[in-house]
C-alpha cells in the first residue's frame, strides 16, 4: 500500500481537528478559525485542502461514522453494508448487543461529536446523508443478523425488532450524554435482549402453530 499523498494528509488533519473541535466546543465551536487552530493550520491552508466550513463538517463526519477520509470529489453517502457503524467483528445478533450497549454506550469525546453532527444535519443536507445512511445502514446490518438468529421470522418482523434495537442503543446514548447511567444501560441492553427473544419466540410458536394444524 501506498503512501498517502500530502493532501490526504492533511485533510484527516482537518478532519480529526473537527471532530476534537466538535468534542470539545459543539458545533458553534467548530468554526474555521477554531478548526485551524486545533488542527495547527493556517485558516487558507484548511479551506485550500478541505474546502469550507460545510464541507469540512462532511468530511469529518464520514470520517467519524465510516472511517474514510473522502476526496474533495466524493460521492454522497449511500445506506449500504460499507457505512453501517457497528464494528466488521460484529457477525451475531448477541455480539450487536455486546457492542450497541458496551464500547458504543460509553460516554467519550466521539458521541459528544456525534451529537454534534446531528445538530449540523438539520441545516447541512450532504451531513444529514452521512448520518441517515450510517443509521440506516446499521439497520439493515442489525436486520441481516436478525434473519441468521431467527430465519424463520418475517421480513415485517425481524424490521421492526431492528428498527426496536438500534432506538434502544441511540436513546440510551443521547440520555447517557446529559446524564452518565450505568444502571440506565444494563436496563436498556436487557430489554434489548426480550426484543430479541420475543422475536425467536414468535417463530417458535409460529411452527407449533403450523404443526397443531398438520
Amino acid at each position: 500500500m501506498g503512501r498517502p499523498s500530502v493532501a490526504e494528509a492533511r485533510r484527516r488533519q482537518i478532519f480529526e481537528a473537527t471532530i476534537r473541535c466538535l468534542a470539545s466546543s459543539g458545533l458553534t465551536g467548530a468554526t474555521l478559525d477554531g478548526i485551524a487552530a486545533e488542527a495547527g493550520m493556517a485558516r487558507g491552508h484548511v479551506r485550500h485542502f478541505a474546502g469550507n466550513r460545510e464541507d469540512i463538517l462532511t468530511g469529518a463526519a464520514r470520517l467519524l461514522y465510516f472511517g474514510e477520509i473522502p476526496g474533495p470529489t466524493a460521492q454522497p453517502a449511500a445506506a449500504d453494508r460499507s457505512s453501517s457503524f457497528l464494528p466488521p467483528a460484529v457477525t451475531t445478533i448477541d455480539a450487536a448487543l455486546d457492542w450497541l450497549f458496551g464500547a458504543f454506550a460509553e460516554p467519550g469525546p466521539e458521541n459528544i461529536a456525534a451529537l454534534a453532527f446531528v445538530d449540523a444535519a438539520r441545516t447541512i443536507e450532504s451531513v444529514r446523508d452521512v448520518i441517515v445512511a450510517a443509521y440506516r445502514s446499521s439497520e439493515l446490518e442489525l436486520q441481516e443478523l436478525l434473519a441468521r438468529a431467527a430465519p424463520s421470522a418475517s421480513r415485517d418482523e425481524i424490521a421492526r425488532t431492528a428498527y426496536s434495537l438500534l432506538a434502544m442503543a441511540l436513546g440510551n446514548v443521547f440520555l447517557s450524554d446529559v446524564e452518565v447511567s450505568p444502571e440506565r444501560t444494563e436496563q436498556a441492553r436487557r430489554t434489548a435482549e426480550v426484543a430479541v427473544a420475543a422475536l425467536a419466540a414468535s417463530v417458535a410458536g409460529n411452527r407449533e402453530g403450523d404443526h397443531a394444524q398438520e
